[in-house]
């Protein structure tokens, strides 16, 4: 929101040597964020001042056309004489009257004027175009041609309101009201204490049965609709010099009286109008839905599709306009034209002017499907003064009758939807308990009143915040304003005091312990978006049953192509391997750990939690059983080389294997016992898919899958030939721990070491045969891996040779050979007894 300093006086009477930097200063400690003053005029110096044109001279010798001038700048020059200037601009007529800067100006951008002798004329000054005097864009682009009734020789900076300092506001979603003069000028009012002009308080006649006759089939999506008719204007009338220069100055563009005249009420009083050409309307006009297939051409000229939801305005033949949003063309206001042989000028002399208040989430949902942001749908969607239409519709007729010649008919219409006002229960401590300071009843009921709250009651303060103020909602909303307008900076700088033996949940040190594990084994941790899409689920080849495609749905996606939440952590690491493929990164181990989301089976609403105190365990309960599942988890993706070939040796390429030992490494952080047997799921190879399954209160629960994933996924994602991924439940896992994960215990004894080699048939899995050695070998091993595996002719076919590296080891003494040995016969014999393995050799 762009404020000229100019404009705001209007409403508060600031010390005449404050600035626009004295202002932005004050606004900023209000909490309105106040991002430049810009300093209109900068670099201008006189003089400059109104000439009329007295003869123009065609110099047609040149390539492009010039003209030889004559203006009379009064006594300006200090002459009398006329003036004599080269100029190229040809959108102005003898006896004109325009702008002229007289030598020894200076123009923005530190364009002096001197006299000097161009295309064989001497030029004593230069005739001036808006852009050239920095005032904006005014749709011309060409020479400034002034209203006839100025006086010729008068200072040009004063009439066309040259200098002015102009404060670019950026105004947040909760504050709509600052969208408009009257809610800034509220505010510097309340910064300086000064008393506030309210622009709105006009004299309003009383609605009426006489008015344009309206409609209102939805009054939830349109709550008040006022409408004013203004007859026998003007077609020919213009915008004055300081109407055009406040839209200038505003960022907006002068275009037609009508238009020009509705943009400055909306500007002035943060209440959007439009006007309709009264003989272009047929019939009544109404608000309602949108058809399905309905289609509406814009002011801007796009034929539109309407979806059901959109909220219209429309007579007899249809839609006229997208309500709160843009007007149709059907019935837009018609420039003034002249007819060359008749001389009559024909154009718009009867207007209805429209003031309604919509619903801000319809207009928001409307301005979005069809891409079309307006200065009308960003104050509508972030609330718009309901009361405002009447005094909005009232200050557009007056200034119409004034600047155009129009007669305001009698009739007022106006149509609204009963509605009550919202009140708010706030005991008269709490903003001192918000801010950790005392303030006391005086001071909160004196802040909240200046912001336009009525306030009754002494210890339990009853608030009703003012129309202009949707956002004021609850208590905590109302202590925001006290705090805020008494300073953010008087707020005491305290540093809480958590209370002692209270660190980090188990949950999150094994989350901690699983990141710095994988990041130390060569992982490089990988941060996506938890957003996807269906084709990705697709993509994935999961079955249409699967858990993983009930996916939770968001209301507001940031991106159509995403719009659920994400059931697996794959697509967004094997998304980021393959961007990182695809800019020559080929040796690639990434890892993420992160909340995916499931569908409740039966989705509800969940109530909203206190903030005075800590919910009760049944409240949370009742929010928890609504929202979605949320387990955290862990996955990793390879591709390319896992170990690098050199001088030292050969490398190899990462395969299944790896991704399976990413699991281990995040069981063991986890301090749970994993189990790997074959399985097959969607996006892996089922010859080379590993089942990862944990043990929680005795029963064994699939906690995830590694692998390589099948060609036809790698095909589908663009990613390099045989990428391996892993995804592992980690909240499973962290169930199936045993407690706390112990400190390493370090002997001083020696190890004992004894290696067998175990035949069993080829269908026997080797995670088997490794869990009935851990149990069969008791306390005293220490650790068991799998070094070899052999199939051939020596051992039979269907059968597989198993060799295994068994550590022994005692916390308090030195293992006899006795000892070690018949820890490894109790394994082997209970290996033997599950897996029918027999001793190679035996």
């Amino acid at each position: 929101m762009r404020v000229p300093l100019s404009w705001l006086r209007e409403y508060v009477d600031l010390p005449a040597t404050e600035t626009g930097r004295d202002v932005q200063a004050k606004l900023v400690s209000a909490g309105l964020e106040v991002e430049t003053v810009e300093r209109v005029g900068a670099g201008l110096t006189g003089p400059l001042v109104v000439g009329k044109v007295l003869t123009i001279e065609e110099l047609t010798e040149f390539k492009k056309p010039i003209r030889f001038c004559t203006v009379d700048v009064g006594a300006a020059n200090g002459t009398g004489e006329p003036q004599e200037i080269v100029c190229g601009a040809r959108n102005f007529t003898e006896g004109d009257k325009v702008v002229v800067a007289l030598p020894g100006a200076v123009l923005p951008g530190d364009f002096r004027i001197a006299e000097r002798k161009t295309y064989g004329r001497m030029s004593r000054g230069m005739i001036c175009s808006g852009d050239e005097l920095g005032m904006g864009d005014d749709g011309s682009h060409g020479i400034i041609v002034l209203p006839p009734e100025h006086e010729v020789g008068i200072d040009a900076t004063v009439l066309l309101e040259l200098y002015d300092e102009v404060l670019d506001i950026a105004v947040t979603p909760d504050r709509g009201y600052c969208l408009s003069l009257r809610g800034i000028a509220r505010e510097t009012a309340i910064a300086y204490g000064l008393p506030l002009r309210d622009p709105a308080l006009l004299d309003v006649p009383a609605p009426n049965a006489y008015g344009y006759p309206v409609a209102v089939a939805d009054p939830i999506g349109c709550s008040r609709f006022t409408a004013r008719t203004v007859v026998g204007l003007d077609p020919e009338a213009r915008s004055p010099i300081w109407l055009q220069r406040r839209l200038q100055k505003a960022g907006m563009r002068p275009i037609s009286l009508s238009v020009d005249v509705t943009n400055y009420v909306m500007l002035e009083l943060g209440q959007p109008l439009h006007a309709y050409d009264r003989g272009r309307l047929d019939g009544p006009i109404s608000v309602r839905r949108a058809e399905p297939g309905e289609k509406l051409t814009t002011l801007d000229g796009a034929v539109r599709v309407l979806d059901p939801e959109d909220l219209l305005i429309t007579d007899n033949r249809g839609a006229i306009g997208l309500a709160g949003v843009m007007g149709g063309a059907d019935t837009e206001i018609a420039d003034a034209v002249t007819d060359p042989e008749t001389g009559q000028t024909a154009g718009t002399t009867e207007v209805v002017i429209e003031a309604a208040h919509f619903d801000p989430i319809a207009i928001a949902r409307t301005a979005r499907r069809h891409k079309l942001s307006s200065e009308a749908s960003r104050r509508f969607e972030r609330g718009v003064d309901p009361l405002a239409a009447a005094a909005a519709a009232q200050r557009t007729v007056d200034l119409l009758v004034l600047l155009a010649g129009g007669t305001a008919e009698a009739g007022v219409t106006e149509v609204l939807a009963p509605s009550a006002p919202h009140t708010i229960a706030l005991p008269a401590d709490h903003p001192d308990k918000v801010a950790g300071m005392a303030y006391g009843r005086e001071t909160v009921v004196r802040r909240l009143q200046e912001i336009g709250c009525s306030v009754t009651g002494q210890d339990d303060l009853l608030v009703t915040p003012p129309t202009w103020r949707p956002d004021l909602r609850e208590p905590n909303d109302l202590a925001e304003e006290v705090i805020r307008l008494e300073g953010y900076e008087n707020l005491p700088s305290t540093l809480p005091r958590p209370p002692a033996g209270r660190g980090l949940t188990e949950r999150q040190r094994t989350h901690r312990r699983v990141g710095r594990a994988l990041a130390g084994a060569g992982y490089v941790e990988a941060l996506n978006y938890p957003f996807i899409g269906e084709q990705v689920l697709d993509q994935l080849d999961l079955p249409a049953g699967d858990p993983a495609r009930r996916t939770v749905k968001l209301v507001n996606p940031l991106s159509d192509e995403e719009p659920a939440l994400r059931t697996t952590l794959l697509p967004g690491l094997l998304t980021a391997l393959r961007r990182n493929d695809g800019r020559g990164s080929h040796d690639l181990a990434l890892f993420e750990t992160g909340l995916v989301f499931t569908a409740a089976e039966e989705p509800g609403i969940a109530a909203r939690l206190p903030v005075h105190r800590r919910p009760t365990d049944e409240e949370i309960a009742r929010v928890n059983a609504v929202l979605p599942r949320q387990p955290r988890h862990a996955a990793v993706v390879l591709a390319g080389a896992r170990e690098q070939a050199g001088w030292w040796g050969q490398g190899r390429p990462a395969d299944w294997a790896d991704a399976v030992e990413a699991a281990r490494t995040v069981a063991r952080e986890a301090g749970a016992e994993l189990l790997v047997r074959q399985g097959q799921y969607g996006p892996w190879h089922p010859g080379r898919c590993a089942e990862l399954v944990v043990v929680v209160d005795g029963e064994e629960r699939v906690a995830g899958h590694a692998g390589e994933l099948h060609p036809r996924v790698v095909k589908a994602l663009h990613l390099p030939a045989r990428t391996s991924a892993m995804e592992l439940d980690l909240d499973l896992v962290e169930a199936a721990s045993a407690g706390p994960v112990p400190a390493p215990r370090i002997s001083s004894f020696p190890v004992a070491t004894q290696d067998v080699a175990l035949v069993v048939d080829t269908a026997v899995p080797a995670a088997e045969v490794e869990r009935a050695l851990h149990e069969g070998a008791g306390e005293l091993l220490e650790s068991l891996r799998l070094f070899d595996v052999f199939t051939g002719e020596q051992i039979g076919a269907g059968r597989k040779s198993l060799a295994y590296a068994l550590r022994f080891r005692a916390a308090d003494r030195t293992l006899t050979v006795e000892e070690a040995t018949a820890a490894r016969d109790a394994a082997v014999a209970l290996a033997a007894e599950r897996t029918g393995a027999v001793l190679r050799g035996a």
